[in-house]
């Protein structure tokens, strides 16, 4: 039931193969004996000794005692065993100083304290990186010869008087363009890819775009992120191979609008081997199979080549110690560009604590997905620390490893061995360590632990009582929800927290049991976990709960319909889970797509916030409007009006009588019936950008017409849109996406 030794095996096993070892003695010195008085007795002897003491004391005996001592009284004869392995599990894993605190007893209801928590709620990351990877694609590759990943990295920085949370990714070589492909172009021209873009992670642009931190080709020095090195040579997408560096050589740099339209480069870093050697040129040209590397006149003095780019495959040859996670995320640091890489010291042979599967605690949507991000090997733990943070320098290759977990004996062994390869903790610079987070693959594999864990009675851990498990992603079927990054306020703290969340279901329940987060900050508290603890009753609705509440309410559905036509689908981005106000706020971003084919390269964009809150839900295009309705008057979300209420609303105008407009209001009538006609031509042609234009002009009017309307100024609903509501369904802005 549990790892570790059990009852029987202490008090029966053990003693058993003591007495096997003492008999195996005495049969030992039987056959001895046979040497001097010879026979088959004394062999015969020993033999059938040696062979019912097996049968007897090493296998009867300790069956009698589990069927006849411990069954009949399980848990006491196996409780202190049982609470070993809780423990040490508990160790190994480091989880044990794992705080769980009750939490939801009394959500708050107040509506006063409500809008101030409201108020007080910042940087809720909407932006979701596994989702907008190819709205970076088609916004920022600038070239097809670029790429970026299937899913992005969340990092922060300091940007002004404030830390934001930001989602980042690198622009990195594809393979030269179409019609251009050739040995000299694959090799020595299209060497590297350039650019470090992010977006904001709480904010948006017109049409639900992201807003760019650091964009385009070339670098801005205006950028609010100073990146002077942009080059990338070493990535995830790096070429097999490349020539670099020799004398006169012309390397794409970036496209620009001169006259060549290219900026040319060479490079000038540290990694690399020469080959602008005979020798050299002869050994990776049978290396790498291929003629031209030693027969090319290109090839100069001073040139290199550059091979094993992959930041994860030159951290493992470094140190091949180490478990690496499998998801490095780059960083700007000091202005250049780093891979910043977790390692782990991990063990099978700790005592009494759980063994588990690395490959299947590590698994979720992100990796079963997307290709980007490396699986974990099926390796059999049963200990696991982050004990050394790796860079890797995108331009020059460098590899450096700093030692993070002092305290790991493991580790410390393993640097005695790999002597002066591991930096000190304390010469870790500070800009790069405010860029280190909690690494995901650790935080699964505890979260896995937790699951059972969390439970430290040893009489409700023998019973499985209140045993959790990680719910599925509500969007994706069979699948784990990934864990969130996210900036958050934890009940009774004083400051917003840079955290790594996730929670659970009570097993085999759909219900929320508990939602966990660990500090991902560097600081005091990295690394501390705090538990929030769910009450069993009245249950509160789990991810995949709320989900189906939001696809099920009548005015959300409404919206999700309009949002699903015209060519468009939608895809829900990260379900995150918020502590709120004694309670659990839900945010969901809903991104828009059109639904045509590759050719068309469609890309999701921003669309619709959903909130829910106990059991009100709202929905509006950001998430302060969604806010302000699910805490406001109005009480809950709202849906443009259907075609029956506008027929009603303008016969209601009818019987009351055509009223004079003011001239303001007339203008207002006029811009939105252009608006809306700029939203349905705009829709018609998947133009997002346009769509979004337009629909901050329908807002502007409704606004206007709403002031008019509460002057006493009613304009006759005979002539214009009705001005007392969103536009109608085929002009909203759901209806486009």
């Amino acid at each position: 039931m549990t790892t570790g030794a059990s009852f029987t095996d202490v008090n029966a096993l053990l003693p058993a193969k003591t007495i096997l070892a003492v008999i195996a003695l005495i049969c030992a010195a039987l056959f001895v004996g046979n040497i001097v008085r010879r026979g088959m007795m004394l062999p015969g002897v020993g033999f059938t000794l040696l062979v019912l003491s097996a049968i007897l004391v090493g296998g009867v005996y300790p069956l009698l005692i589990q069927q006849f001592q411990v069954r009949p009284d399980e848990l006491a004869k196996e409780r202190q065993y049982i609470q070993r392995n809780i423990e040490f599990t508990r160790k190994a894993y480091g989880v044990d100083k794992a705080q769980v605190v009750p939490y939801g007893g009394q959500a708050e209801s107040d509506p006063d304290k409500l809008k101030q928590a409201k108020d007080e709620l910042k940087g809720v990351r909407l932006l979701d990186p596994a989702v907008v990877g190819p709205t970076f694609q088609q916004l920022q590759r600038v070239r097809p010869f670029y790429r970026f990943p299937d899913s992005l990295d969340v990092d922060r920085y300091k940007i002004g008087d404030q830390t934001v949370a930001a989602v980042v990714a690198l622009r990195e070589l594809s393979s030269a363009p179409a019609g251009q492909r050739s040995w000299v172009n694959d090799r020595m021209v299209y060497t590297h890819g350039y650019g470090f873009v992010s977006a904001y992670g709480d904010r948006f642009a017109q049409g639900g775009m992201p807003e760019f931190l650091t964009k385009d080709m070339p670098v801005n020095a205006a950028s609010q992120i100073k990146v002077e090195r942009p080059e990338i040579y070493f990535g995830e997408y790096s070429p097999l191979y490349s020539v670099v560096g020799g004398r006169g050589q012309q390397e794409l740099n970036y496209p620009d609008n001169s006259q060549d339209g290219q900026a040319s480069t060479t490079y000038a870093g540290r990694g690399g081997v020469p080959i602008d050697s005979l020798f050299h040129k002869l050994l990776y040209a049978t290396k790498f199979q291929e003629k031209n590397l030693l027969l090319s006149g290109g090839i100069k003095d001073g040139a290199k080549i550059l091979y094993n780019r992959n930041p994860r495959e030159m951290v493992q040859r470094a140190a091949p110690w180490l478990t690496l996670d499998g998801d490095p995320y780059p960083a700007v640091v000091n202005g250049r560009i780093i891979w910043i890489l977790d390692g782990y010291t991990t063990s099978n042979n700790y005592p009494y604590s759980e063994r588990m599967s690395l490959g299947d605690a590590t698994r979720d949507t992100i990796t079963d997905t997307r290709s980007a991000v490396a699986r974990q090997a099926n390796d059999q733990v049963n200990y696991m620390r982050n004990s050394i943070k790796a860079t890797v320098d995108a331009y020059d290759g460098t590899v450096t490893l700093y030692q993070w977990d002092t305290q790991d004996p493991v580790a410390k062994t393993w640097m005695k061995v790999f002597k002066g390869t591991v930096k000190p903790r304390g010469s870790i610079p500070a800009e790069l360590e405010s860029h280190f987070r909690y690494p995901l693959d650790l935080f699964k594999v505890q979260r896995q632990v937790l699951a059972k864990y969390h439970v430290t009675d040893p009489a409700a851990f023998y019973n499985a009582e209140g045993f959790w498990e990680v719910p599925e992603d509500p969007g994706a079927k069979g699948r784990r929800q990934p864990p969130y990054y996210q900036s958050l306020r934890m009940p009774g703290g004083g400051t917003e927290e840079f955290a790594l969340t996730t929670v659970f279901n009570p097993r085999g329940t759909p219900n929320l049991a508990a939602f966990m987060s660990v500090n991902s900050e560097p600081g005091a508290d990295y690394g501390k976990i705090t538990i929030l603890q769910t009450p069993r009753t009245p249950p509160s609705q789990g991810p995949g709960q709320v989900q189906n509440s939001f696809e099920t309410d009548q005015q959300v559905k409404q919206i999700l319909t309009q949002l699903r036509l015209a060519n468009t689908r939608t895809i829900a981005g990260n379900l995150l889970t918020i502590p709120f106000a004694g309670g659990m706020l839900y945010v969901e971003p809903m991104y828009a797509m059109a639904a045509g084919g590759e050719e068309q390269q469609p890309y999701p964009l921003l669309q619709l916030v959903l909130v829910r809150y106990g059991d009100r839900i709202a929905s509006a295009n950001t998430l302060q409007e969604a806010l302000d309705k699910l805490f406001g008057d109005s009480g809950g979300s709202t849906a443009p009006p259907s075609d029956q209420g506008d027929r009603k609303q303008r016969e209601d105008g009818k019987q009351q009588g055509d009223v004079q407009l003011s001239a303001e209001a007339q203008r207002a009538i006029d811009e939105l019936r252009d608006a809306v006609a700029d939203f349905d031509k705009a829709q018609r042609n998947g133009d997002f950008a346009g769509m979004g234009e337009a629909y901050k002009r329908i807002q502007a009017a409704q606004r206007t017409l709403s002031e008019q309307a509460s002057a006493g100024s009613r304009p006759s609903s005979g002539s214009s849109p009705s001005p007392s509501g969103s536009p109608s369904p085929s002009a909203s802005p759901s209806a486009g996406g």
